[in-house]
């Protein structure tokens, strides 16, 4: 059976996201929003589904690379498929991004779930069927009772943990924020957060992303006396070589890269040289579910945790997939905003969380997701 066409809508949808100057998302008031849904169809009428940016797959994206890698290739042909967008990105210029080919390979998982009846985490491997979920918070801002202090912060870890969180990664304050970037500010935060959870709850830190060595160097220090079990990408990542030079100078484990390209290549360098504790990969960032498994394994092999970055069905699947991964990501969280309500196009969230911090891995066929097709038909902006 080969798949018969990929089609895109775009859905407007209330959300209460907002975006700084930076692309920093924060909470804000109620306005209309845009998504994008992909959907590969194969032969015998059987749906696959995935979510993103309408920038990310806009109608050029579709027609001369999705298309043309896909069409008329066996439904199950993931790794071809991939394979061939890979080639192709090579001469797309920045037409083709890696966040793009993970719309198209999420799409593929799904619809190879939904034809088999089975969920995606278990053609995966299936490891297990629940995680433990640590609490990760919006970047910091200026709004009063939201997170423009460290006592903001660390009340607002007093609640999550109330919720059952077992964890929490705090994002600190970063530019456009009148004060950021800052190193003392950085450390009160979790400090007073610490203060505020007790030693039982694991604590994270994904800082400013611009620091030098010596900034970094100090906080990484902090976090070491604070017991925290990670420090995430405080410098740029592109500088290899800081990292490692980090990672030898401080007790709380490094982990990374988030955001560099590369996809699992350039993650086996960090590896090679001991420039990260815990590896970092996610399937929007690394291309998809597809080389976020490769790079899990490959943090297996050399006996390291691959944490998932990022929240959603995808990640969900691939956590549920392997054993060497601690937490799943939920968020991004804010004392003004309800996580737990779905977007209008989803009945429901696919990251569920019980009263003791656990997601349960969705059983529905597929990635999980439970769309609302109706909505979808009804606030279509396009189609294409």
């Amino acid at each position: 059976m080969r798949i018969e066409s990929i089609a895109v809508d775009v859905i407007r949808y209330e959300s209460q996201l907002a975006r700084d100057s930076a692309g920093h998302a924060h909470a804000g008031q109620p306005s209309e929003a845009h998504i994008a849904m992909l959907s590969v169809t194969a032969e015998d009428g059987t749906q696959g589904h995935a979510f993103a940016p309408p920038e990310l797959i806009r109608s050029y994206v579709v027609e001369q690379y999705f298309k043309k890698a896909a069409i008329g290739k066996p439904v199950h042909a993931r790794e071809q498929i991939w394979q061939d967008l890979w080639l192709r990105q090579r001469g797309s210029g920045a037409q083709l991004t890696d966040r793009a080919m993970a719309i198209l390979d999420q799409a593929l998982w799904d619809l190879a779930g939904r034809q088999l009846n089975v969920p995606v985490y278990q053609l995966l491997g299936g490891a297990r069927d629940k995680v433990k979920a640590y609490a990760s918070t919006m970047c910091g801002d200026e709004m009063k009772g939201g997170l423009s202090t460290p006592e903001e912060y660390a009340q607002f870890a007093e609640k999550l943990v109330a919720r059952g969180y077992k964890g929490i990664k705090l994002h600190t304050w970063m530019p456009p924020v009148s004060f950021a970037p800052s190193v003392e500010m950085d450390i009160r935060a979790c400090e007073a957060v610490r203060e505020a959870v007790g030693p039982n709850i694991a604590l994270m830190l994904d800082g400013y992303h611009w620091y030098n060595r010596t900034d970094a160097l100090k906080i990484g220090r902090a976090l070491s006396r604070l017991d925290f079990a990670w420090f995430e990408e405080p410098m740029v990542e592109d500088s290899m070589e800081s990292y490692r030079w980090l990672t030898q100078r401080v007790d709380v484990p490094v982990i990374g890269p988030e955001s560099i390209a590369g996809k699992y290549h350039s993650r086996a360098s960090w590896v090679q040289h001991n420039a990260c504790d815990i590896l970092r990969a996610g399937v929007a960032n690394g291309g998809g579910i597809t080389p976020c498994l490769k790079v899990a394994h490959l943090a297996e092999a050399f006996g390291m945790d691959c944490e998932i970055h990022g929240n959603g069905a995808a990640n969900l699947a691939v956590v549920g997939a392997i054993t060497n991964c601690q937490w799943y990501e939920r968020g991004l969280l804010h004392p003004y905003l309800d996580y737990d309500k779905p977007p209008a196009y989803l009945n429901a969230i696919a990251d569920e969380m019980d009263a003791n911090g656990n997601v349960h891995m969705p059983e529905g066929p597929g990635l999980g997701e439970s769309i609302n097709f109706d909505y979808i038909k009804n606030n279509t902006l396009e189609h294409y």
